[in-house]
């Protein structure tokens, strides 16, 4: 898949979930600022979806995490998850048991440290475990969640705005 796929993809994504957030109505504002007590004055509320094992994917997401933020003029003004199962959850592996061997654990950590929440699903991590006889290590702050797609369709149903980039 071409970066300028992705990109495609990201606006029509994109695209769906603003005539989504429209047509939920003038009720939808107090919802959304109900989404996430950490973040109160969040205009926005996105979940990003990594479930693909191109690199060029897990860059996508960073980037526009990166760039959500900014939009919005900061981290207390958008809500941004992340979450990985399937073959995405290696962007959230501290490969080989160090973060030294995830080029891109510095970035995931700086978005953590900006607010942005990264979830990684405990089946895949299981299912990792039972093929390599060892227990995967995530990066510092991965929160982990017994089944990532049924997280991200929860949070979907309470409001977030799903992105597949």
């Amino acid at each position: 898949m071409t970066l300028k796929t992705i990109w495609n993809t990201v606006l029509v994504a994109g695209l769906l979930a603003v005539g989504a957030a429209s047509a939920r109505g003038a009720g939808a504002a107090e919802t959304e600022s109900a989404l996430s007590e950490d973040k109160p004055f969040a205009e926005a509320h996105i979940i990003m979806q990594v479930s693909d094992a191109d690199p060029v994917h897990y860059q996508a997401v960073l980037d526009i995490a990166n760039n959500l933020t900014k939009h919005y003029g900061g981290s207390d003004m958008v809500d941004i998850e992340v979450i990985a199962f399937g073959v995405g959850v290696p962007m959230l592996l501290a490969h080989a048991g160090t973060p030294d061997n995830n080029d891109n654990a510095q970035r995931i950590s700086s978005l953590i440290e900006h607010g942005v929440r990264f979830y990684v699903c405990g089946n895949t991590l299981d299912t990792l475990e039972r093929k390599t006889g060892k227990k995967p290590v995530v990066l510092d702050g991965v929160i982990r969640v017994q089944t990532g797609v049924a997280f991200m369709i929860d949070e979907i149903r309470r409001g977030y705005l799903p992105l597949h980039p």
